[in-house]
């Protein structure tokens, strides 16, 4: 099957090189040249476990392939992925739809067989309708349908995601789409159920689930708040809590508070969509605030343990929003930073992968170290901001002896308490 997909973020690539790797013939449209040169050459533009070895190995077999032409990338296809961003307005959080519009108004024009038009993109309620009258209007003649395929895949695991689907969501009232879709996803049929739905469910299923999950994490954050005021222990309490089958273990670990380019985006669309019908979903309301206050509070705590310091030193483990990505936006670390900064205080700071995007939005207002150990020279205070396995297996003895003062603040609750109390530090740690 000839597939484009328009977009090669964290969305597109993953799913191009999917598709791809499936045995369909891909290509990936995007403008910016320099991410397109660097794709052609197999070198990735995002990190994702295990993507780079699959870009290589289909860019070999000749599967996929790369251009900044919408014309080339629109030919013949069976089926166009829109896979654009739809980044949250800076005033009304509401969803930003120029990427998507655009891209539909444009590939209207080079249509020339039945196309399926899919959503990868996470759009607002009714976004199906708007991209109908956008393709009609531009090009009458146009044989098409617009369907709403919205993506589950987690970053960090996105590869794994994309071959182990839990649900394929198709929003459709076309036989005609119904049947390429179900082509297109056959290698699925056994083990992923295949849900069709009216095209605006399919919308609403995306944000529902995303809104979901984070008043999950706000819920769980709030316990470990009680925890810490009731003396009880929140990771015995969310291992109790996610026996419970009708509640589940995942999304239960508590933290600095929900991030990335998912939650904190489509929890403000959410709620803006709710306003706009006249609906007042409360619970995203409340965990929309909630999150924000827990970054403030993390960081408050942070800099009560180092203020009776003369110059302290912060050194921060963790910059990406979780682990197993280099994806910064909307990072929880970023945004404890910023408040600690406004005190004047020194920050130093180490990730293994997402150094690069930390820099493009702190600029040189924090050093960077090269590793995990020589970010702790001369430190106060280490501070955990992302689950990354390098920092749960780290040498605890090496770190000590390079720290001036040994307070550790662990907002994912990596380290062991006896054996951190037993090298000397002072172990802060959530929900104990």
């Amino acid at each position: 099957m000839q597939i484009a997909i328009i977009g090669t973020g964290y969305v597109g690539l993953p799913t191009g090189v999917g598709l791809a790797d499936l045995g369909h013939k891909v290509i990936c449209i995007d403008r910016e040249k320099s991410k397109i040169e660097k794709l052609r050459k197999g070198e990735i533009t995002l990190f994702e476990n295990g993507l780079e070895d699959l870009l290589k190995k289909n860019l070999q077999n000749g599967n996929i392939h790369f251009t900044t032409s919408m014309k080339e990338g629109i030919n013949n296809a069976d089926i166009v992925l829109i896979a654009v961003g739809t980044p949250p307005h800076p005033i009304t959080k509401e969803a930003d739809m120029k990427y998507v519009h655009a891209a539909a108004t444009e590939l209207a024009q080079y249509l020339n067989k039945y196309t399926v038009i899919a959503t990868k993109s996470t759009v607002p309620v009714g976004t199906g309708d708007a991209i109908e009258c956008l393709i009609t209007k531009t090009n009458p003649q146009a044989d098409f349908d617009v369907v709403s395929l919205p993506e589950f895949l987690r970053e960090g695991f996105a590869v794994y995601d994309f071959f182990n689907p839990d649900r394929i969501v198709i929003g459709t009232d076309s036989e005609r789409a119904k049947l390429l879709l179900r082509e297109l996803y056959q290698p699925f049929a056994e083990k992923s159920e295949l849900l069709f739905v009216k095209r605006r469910s399919s919308e609403t299923i995306k944000y529902a689930s995303n809104a979901f999950l984070a008043i999950k994490i706000h819920y769980i954050n709030e316990m470990a708040d009680f925890c810490e005021k009731a003396n009880a222990d929140i990771q015995e309490v969310s291992k109790g809590m996610g026996l419970d089958s009708r509640i589940g273990n995942k999304f239960l670990n508590p933290g600095p508070g929900y991030g990335g380019s998912c939650f904190p985006k489509d929890t403000h669309a959410m709620h803006f969509m709710a306003k706009q019908n006249g609906v007042d979903l409360t619970l995203i309301e409340a965990a929309i605030k909630g999150n924000e206050k827990r970054k403030q509070n993390i960081a408050k705590k942070i800099i009560s343990k180092v203020s009776h310091i003369k110059s302290p030193k912060v050194a921060v483990l963790g910059l990406a929003f979780k682990g197993g990505t280099d994806d910064c936006r909307e990072s929880p670390a970023m945004e404890i930073i910023f408040e600690i900064l406004k005190c004047n205080i020194d920050i130093i700071a180490f990730d293994p992968k997402g150094i690069k995007n930390a820099q493009e939005i702190l600029g040189d207002r924090i050093e960077f170290a090269d590793d995990m150990y020589s970010v702790a020279d001369n430190a106060d205070i280490l501070v955990i901001l992302t689950e990354w396995d390098d920092f749960r297996c780290c040498d605890l003895e090496r770190i000590s002896s390079k720290m001036r003062n040994k307070i550790i603040f662990d907002t994912r609750n990596l380290f062991d308490l006896e054996i951190v109390e037993k090298l000397g530090f002072s172990y802060n740690r959530i929900g104990k």
